[in-house]
């Protein structure tokens, strides 16, 4: 199992996940990180350190987040891989918590 990146941090992308993740699976795009399946080790180090609560254990992930599996593996490799932690987006905290995001995510 992996652990996915989902829709609350579209348009906050804070990087605090990044400076844990001892294997360096994160990728970075516009406004919106995701994890690559392929290069998580399933240690869950991430989860706590996200301010948004986005990531998940593919397990665990909620039943209208399940849409993130397939997104974080088809934008991995699209996105640039990022290994230390930058500041958020200047407006996270207005969008942090606020659903319905998807139609915002810059591929």
């Amino acid at each position: 199992m992996t652990h996915v990146v989902t829709e609350n941090c579209i348009k906050c992308k804070y990087t605090d996940c990044v400076d844990v993740c001892p294997v360096d699976c994160f990728r970075e795009g516009p406004n919106f990180l995701v994890i690559d399946p392929d290069e998580c080790i399933d240690c869950a180090v991430c989860i706590p350190e996200c301010p948004a609560n986005a990531i998940f254990a593919e397990e665990d992930l909620p039943s209208d987040q399940l849409a993130f599996i397939k997104i974080n593996a088809e934008l991995t490799p699209k996105f640039k891989s990022i290994t230390k932690r930058k500041a958020a987006l200047p407006d996270a905290d207005d969008w942090n918590g606020k659903p319905g995001k998807l139609d915002q995510l810059e591929r």
